[in-house]
């Protein structure tokens, strides 16, 4: 058995810093605020450096880990109770959808290393693709164009375009066609 070492965080101090600061003015100025108030989340999210468009729309209870490391096209959305552990970047495309407590996690430890290395990888949720409720997104994958993940599905390898995944592990399910109107 090889001994434990104690874990250091390779995060920097002006990162925690940013993030305690972030925190402190999420929970203040959005968390508190009336859920229509997507303008004036975005606006808080901005001004820490998230890139995100007009039009989307993110709701009081969801948690944002490091804004400057998130981009949001028009239209999309991150529902209540949604966490985005952004240690690395996350880009939700035009109309990508994060639903309710959804948890989309691009960071972990390498359980190979005995300091356990913090490890990272970004996360792409492409066009109109959709998180379901309770869903998990691991680090390094990428949700292509039009693709479903059902609710408490856990994802930790690309699902293809227009395809709708579930499971733990999630594994194809069907094709996902949209019914005439």
């Amino acid at each position: 058995m090889i001994p434990a070492e104690p874990y250091r965080s390779e995060l920097s101090r002006r990162n925690q810093l940013a993030r305690a600061l972030w925190g402190v003015v999420w929970t203040l100025t959005c968390r508190l605020s009336p859920r229509p108030f997507h303008a004036w989340r975005r606006f808080w999210l901005r001004l820490f450096g998230a890139k995100v468009a007009d039009g989307t729309a993110i709701y009081p209870s969801a948690r944002i880990w490091a804004p400057w490391n998130l981009e949001m096209g028009p239209r999309a959305g991150i529902a209540d109770g949604a966490e985005i552990y952004n240690v690395d970047r996350i880009v939700l495309d035009e109309e990508a959808i994060v639903s309710q407590f959804a948890f989309l996690c691009t960071a972990s430890h390498d359980i190979t290393d005995p300091g356990r290395r913090l490890i990272t990888a970004p996360i792409r949720v492409k066009r109109q693709a959709w998180i379901c409720a309770a869903a998990y997104v691991g680090m390094g994958v990428t949700i292509e164009e039009g693709a479903v993940v059902a609710a408490r599905a856990v994802v930790v390898k690309d699902v293809a375009p227009w395809a709708v995944v579930g499971g733990n592990p999630a594994r194809f399910l069907k094709a996902r066609v949209f019914s005439a109107p």
